[in-house]
């Protein structure tokens, strides 16, 4: 008897209904179709190819392959396909020719459904041939952004996959899929991939259940301060902390270890024993923070992670929302913090100007590097824009979007409308001056000769000659750095490229200096004060890969934390994530709904027939007590 996609979904994953556009992305692919999805974290991407790859293995025997960028990626969603009863392995660099043999042999045999495969894997001859000789039903590309030369993310070997596409006697239908991409990217990747009028989705890139936060401590040591304190009030939660260098990985690390929580750490500069290790330790749970560049989190399926802290600003608005997005993946309500730093857009300014490619031409460079500075503009945009931080991601990705979301930090933000012209007519003034002396400096030298500093170079260079030397010396840093920031954002100043990043007045700069007004009006500055009131319940949805429906509140806690417990223990002695038993979705469900027979216990979402069998009584016997 041929399985419908929805037994498949129900059966095997335990979800009784597909999530918006799931369903036509599977029945394309099983019509033969090419599908272009772009979809946000958590939305289910993975389901959109694994039921039909159940669904073509059951019909036609015929094999899927997928192609991953990531190892920890792979490993991740074979063991979670393992746990559904789902016959999948994977190909990548880590396997010896033993292992390698092995695998093959399963793709011949037609023992495999479902194989992951790194792209540098599809130019192996031996793949090729048992991939023909077994039929590829279908090839799904993950991260497929990875292909397009102006994505946030582009891996070269990305673009060999046509190649493998090609030498195939039969072309498969192919499914690409993202979780970010600008219209010029999703065009590149059609056009890579070489996609036959695709089945076209571009979904809601909203997720209720995150709430955005940004602030922006005044130094360095109230950064850690806060990155401490943010941790430790969630002592029991499990988050990702990012800095854009391996130096703040090492040093943040060892200061949250100094304060009694447990962390552990992964860059490129550790040796490969150790990553995986420190990977092994958070996706087990032995450490409950990972602290990593950005080099660490594409493909981890960890449905656990509560927040995600960024130390430092990211590059772009895309790497921010899909690391960002790391955080709820099963639907519960999850926190996102940005850290904003001036001194950190200079460190990420420095590293667009260090860019190279060796398969572009100095224009074709020139015009990456350009695309990279607009990208980080929109990023500070972001970090320092007093509107509705949901709507602004929303809108850069062209998505119409409420005003108010109720559930960020600005929208929960108490703001007084502060008028800083005068503030602001002093630090333009003071970069004049300092340009009718043919100099120009950065913006902390700025603050330094507003504030009067008596710092030797300060002496040394005369500006404590200059007219503005002082003027503000009763004003906060934090306040200076901030009217600077609004300058910058409003086109009155212009912040240079490259290694030294010097302020200069722009023509409208000039004007303000004459009118004191901006576009007709004094300079306002929004200024949050007080406590942030209370968040809204967020509307989050259940289900890790699939599932419909909001996550039930969880009221009886003591039956949760057992649960969580009992999953726990579970875990251990398979050796498997905790995730991979059941989510903290499903453990919420299995409250609300109390199943007392195993007919019942399949009705709880993510409970699917072998999950059932293997769990069953243990989850049972614990909601019988």
């Amino acid at each position: 008897m041929i399985r419908t996609p929805a037994d498949i979904l129900r059966q095997t994953f335990g979800y009784e209904s597909f999530r918006p556009h799931q369903q036509g992305i599977v029945e394309a692919a099983l019509a033969g179709k090419d599908v272009l999805a772009v979809m946000p974290t958590s939305a289910g991407k993975s389901i959109c190819y694994q039921v039909p790859a159940i669904a073509l293995a059951e019909r036609t025997g015929g094999l899927t392959v997928v192609v991953s960028p990531l190892i920890s990626l792979m490993a991740d969603q074979v063991g979670a396909l393992r746990q559904y009863g789902v016959a999948a392995s994977c190909l990548n660099s880590t396997l010896t020719g033993a292992e390698q043999a092995d695998v093959l042999h399963g793709i011949a045999a037609g023992a495999l459904t479902l194989v992951y495969v790194a792209p540098e894997r599809l130019d192996d001859p031996a793949l090729l041939t048992v991939a023909a000789e077994r039929g590829v039903a279908l090839l799904a590309v993950d991260e497929a952004h990875c292909i397009s030369q102006w994505g946030n993310d582009f891996r070269p070997s990305y673009q060999r996959i046509i190649e493998f596409i090609d030498a195939l006697p039969a072309r498969p239908p192919v499914m690409a899929l993202t979780a970010t991409a600008t219209k010029a990217v999703r065009d590149d990747i059609a056009r890579s991939l070489g996609l036959r009028d695709p089945h076209s989705v571009l979904a809601s890139f909203d997720r209720p259940n995150l709430k955005f936060l940004v602030e922006r401590p005044a130094t360095r040591k109230a950064k850690d301060a806060r990155v401490a304190s943010f941790i430790l009030e969630r002592e029991d939660q499990s988050g990702i902390v990012y800095c854009s260098s391996r130096r703040a990985v090492e040093e943040l690390c060892d200061l949250l270890r100094r304060r009694g929580i447990p962390a552990t750490r992964y860059h490129a500069g550790l040796s490969a024993a150790e990553r995986e290790q420190n990977q092994a330790d958070f996706l087990y749970d032995r450490a409950r923070v990972m602290v990593a560049t950005n080099a660490f989190g594409m493909g981890i399926d960890k449905s656990n992670v509560n927040y995600i802290v960024h130390y430092n600003i990211p590059s772009c608005l895309e790497n921010y929302y899909q690391e960002a997005g790391r955080a709820g993946r099963d639907g519960t309500p999850a926190e996102c913090l940005l850290l904003y730093s001036p001194g950190d857009v200079h460190t990420q300014e420095y590293l667009i100007g260090q860019t190279t490619r060796d398969d572009l031409g100095p224009d074709e460079l020139a015009e990456l590097r350009r695309r990279d500075e607009e990208r980080l503009r929109q990023m500070v945009f972001y970090a320092t824009t007093t509107e509705c931080l949901r709507a602004r991601i929303l809108r850069y990705f062209g998505e119409t979007a409420p005003a108010y979301c109720g559930n960020c930090s600005n929208c929960l933000a108490d703001f007084e409308e502060v008028d800083v012209t005068v503030d602001a007519l002093k630090v333009v003034s003071c970069v004049a001056r300092l340009a009718q002396r043919g100099r120009s400096v950065g913006a902390s030298t700025i603050v330094d000769i507003l504030r009067g500093s008596r710092a030797q170079r300060i002496a040394e260079r005369g500006y404590d000659r200059l007219s503005t030397y002082g003027i503000m010396s009763d004003v906060p840093v934090p306040r200076i750095r901030q009217v600077i920031d609004e300058l910058v954002v409003r086109g009155l100043l212009r912040k240079a490229a490259g290694d030294y990043p010097t302020l200069s007045l722009t023509e409208g700069g000039v004007a303000f200096m004459r009118s004191r007004l901006v576009e007709g009006e004094p300079l306002v500055l929004k200024v949050a004060h007080g406590k942030p009131r209370a968040a809204r319940k967020a509307g989050g949805r259940a289900g890790g890969a699939a599932g419909a429906g909001s996550v039930p509140e969880v009221t009886d806690q003591q039956l949760f934390q057992r649960l969580v417990n009992l999953r726990g223990e579970l875990a251990r002695k398979q050796q498997v994530p905790t995730y991979f038993i059941f989510t903290n979705a499903t453990l919420a469900d299995m409250c609300a709904k109390y199943p007392r027979t195993p007919e019942e216990f399949l009705e709880v979402s993510g409970v699917g027939a072998k999950k059932a069998e293997a769990y069953g009584e243990a989850f049972l016997a614990v909601l019988a007590d």
